[in-house]
């Protein structure tokens, strides 16, 4: 099913380079930057949500929650462990 959505996204952008008249595939460097933002662009909805709902962004929250969908890296248990007692921490507060 993920390859199918991959897919009909890939196609999706195909159809508005099309739109735009630019040559697909685009250059490697114009690419790379593109899927670096749509990565970053993705990590905009939980901090937004997180910002709205008035529960304080930490490096720890980030860390476990956005680092390892932009990097690719999963992030440590340590950092887990810091990210769980911080909204532990923020509930008992608000």
């Amino acid at each position: 099913m993920v390859y199918l959505i991959s897919l009909g996204a890939g196609i999706l952008a195909g159809v508005l380079y099309g739109l735009i008249n630019v040559r697909s595939p685009a250059p490697p460097a114009i690419a790379l930057v593109g899927l670096l933002g749509m990565l970053l662009g993705e990590q905009v909805v939980p901090v937004a949500k997180r910002v709205i709902e008035g529960v304080p962004l930490t490096r720890a929250w980030f860390a476990s929650e956005c680092q390892s969908k932009i990097t690719g890296v999963q992030a440590s248990a340590s950092a887990s462990n810091n990210a769980d007692n911080e909204a532990t921490d923020a509930s008992r507060q608000g």
